[in-house]
């Protein structure tokens, strides 16, 4: 099965390999130098081949959510959109980025095999509209301040636009009082209800909004115990932002997976996995 087609329905008792969604946060070239996030993007490739995991590589153009005006955003859309392009021509990995607006929907989705939703812009009609008509993929984030069920809403915008049957939704954990999340994982089951492969960010679920005061914090350490319970739970792929060195990454480092804990933690989610089927 191509590994786009892992964000299709499944079939009643149909059984799928876990797949992945991994990379850095926000693409840093030129900042960290013009082949940085492919570096990344290979070193993924090299892990994910060893664990026969298929995989989308993701990282952000534009993050337009940063908690400061004067946090690094990225290098826009033009930029970015050279750099996932080149990712995808040289590894033949599929890529995925984020989209915030309309007017950025088609040159993105000229580029990218998959248009992601940010959580913030779940309930935005004309941006879920609009992806999924251009996308070949889409994957849309849960909002924080929504429950499961109300993602059937999202999930019918974006099908009913007329464009690709392929869409998944994504668990990334729910706002607990301030500047903290929390994790429900009969969220997952709930979604899968609604007819759509469901992701499970194991990365921003351990974030703190805005908990630093100048940026979000997060409790990277929680990232393998979460990531385990949703397996567990059932969940069709993982969403896992990994950098070399989170300390110095330029967007949520403080909940970054450092990419040399990664295959470590795939052979837990692997076993945990087998012991489902």
């Amino acid at each position: 099965m191509h590994t786009l087609d892992l964000l299709l329905a499944r079939r009643a008792g149909e059984r799928r390999p876990l797949f992945l969604i991994a990379g850095p946060c926000v693409i840093e070239d030129p900042s960290r130098g013009p082949d940085f996030t492919l570096g990344v993007a290979r070193r993924l490739r090299d892990i994910l081949d060893r664990r026969h995991i298929p995989w989308i590589f993701k990282s952000s153009f534009d993050k337009a959510n940063r908690t400061s005006r004067d946090s690094f955003r990225g290098p826009g859309l033009d930029g970015g959109l050279a750099v996932m392009e080149r990712i995808r021509r040289e590894l033949g990995v599929p890529v995925l980025s984020d989209v915030h607006e309309t007017a950025q929907v088609a040159a993105a989705a000229a580029v990218l095999d998959v248009l992601q939703i940010p959580a913030f812009l779940c309930r935005q009609t004309d941006l879920l509209v609009a992806a999924a008509r251009h996308a070949r993929a889409l994957n849309i984030k849960k909002g924080q301040f929504l429950a499961p069920r109300d993602m059937q809403h999202a999930l019918d915008k974006a099908r009913g636009a007329g464009g690709t049957e392929r869409v998944a939704l994504t668990e990334r954990g729910t706002t607990f009082g301030y500047g903290n999340l929390i994790v429900d994982m009969t969220a997952i089951p709930v979604l899968q209800s609604l007819g759509a492969p469901v992701v499970f960010d194991g990365t921003h679920s351990v974030q703190q909004p805005g908990g630093l005061g100048h940026a979000s914090g997060g409790r990277r350490e929680m990232i393998p115990t979460l990531v385990l319970a949703a397996v567990a739970a059932g969940c069709d792929g993982l969403f896992l932002e990994v950098h070399p060195d989170p300390d110095r990454a330029l967007s949520d480092g403080p909940n970054m997976l450092a990419i040399e804990q990664l295959e470590a933690l795939l052979g837990r989610v692997l076993a945990v996995r087998e012991a489902l089927e």
